[in-house]
């Protein structure tokens, strides 16, 4: 898989199915059911170290557990999440950093933000480093929107929202995340950029879909979001979820409305 291969996956309409992973043994079951994309996602300051937020997760332990998936997928993309702080200050640091995630093997980075984002986007695509954007709830920006908020709702956001998604792909950016908008915006988006669009608490029209892993298994110790849905509750093993959850993103199943919000 690649990301020209994931380009053609959506002008044929279909969709793609993405989780997160975090270690070899999960990379490795979720390359065999059929997974496209794993997200090395800086999510796992929960899942893995504990924490309330993303924010505490530092650049080697994504280097670290992006070393690991690579050891255990063979097939799928590999997208790693640049954790806060390690992008932000300037388009040179971003390189810097995300370099290091390229060498450990992901084949592409995400940083989250609009507009403000567009020249470390540009300069990093320039110098050969495959960019996901990220918009609408952007976790390392939950103390600035006063918490985990459907974002996009009001007329002036939801403009802002397909802006930006338009300006991201301008910029050279391949991919592209939504997180906790409409379901309708999200459609919007997906409809105006070529670039794939994958939604998460975004509606069944966008282009594909991401849950936690840890989410979809139903073993997080914490709140469940409204857009998770647990594959294991009908599943012998946990293969079996995992290809549960494919068939459901390729044939629409997944999500329902009672996942997407209005």
């Amino acid at each position: 898989m690649n990301l020209l291969a994931l380009q053609q996956m959506k002008a044929r309409g279909e969709k793609i199915a993405v989780l997160t992973s975090y270690d070899a043994s999960f990379a490795a079951l979720c390359d065999k059911a059929g997974v496209e994309v794993l997200l090395v996602g800086d999510s796992l300051g929960m899942t893995i170290q504990g924490h309330n937020s993303t924010l505490p997760v530092s650049l080697r332990d994504m280097e670290y557990h992006t070393r690991c998936v690579v050891k255990g997928a063979q097939q799928a993309f590999i997208v790693t999440d640049m954790p806060f702080g390690s992008y932000q200050k300037n388009p040179e640091q971003a390189f810097e950093n995300a370099a290091l995630l390229i060498a450990a093997g992901a084949q592409m980075v995400k940083v989250e933000g609009g507009a403000i984002m567009l020249d470390t986007v540009r300069f990093l695509v320039d110098r050969g480093i495959p960019v996901c954007g990220h918009l609408g709830l952007t976790p390392q920006s939950v103390h600035q929107f006063g918490g985990y908020r459907v974002q996009g709702r009001d007329d002036a956001a939801a403009r802002q929202l397909l802006a930006d998604a338009q300006a991201l792909a301008e910029a050279g950016a391949g991919m592209l995340v939504l997180e906790m908008v409409p379901s309708a915006l999200a459609a919007k988006v997906s409809q105006a950029i070529a670039i794939p669009v994958i939604g998460i608490g975004a509606g069944k029209d966008c282009d594909g879909q991401v849950l936690v892993l840890q989410d979809m298994l139903g073993i997080y110790a914490g709140k469940s979001p409204r857009f998770v849905r647990n594959f294991m509750q009908n599943a012998s093993s946990i293969e079996q979820a995992v290809a549960d959850y494919v068939a459901a993103v390729k044939s629409q199943a997944f999500p329902a409305p009672e996942h997407s919000f209005e």
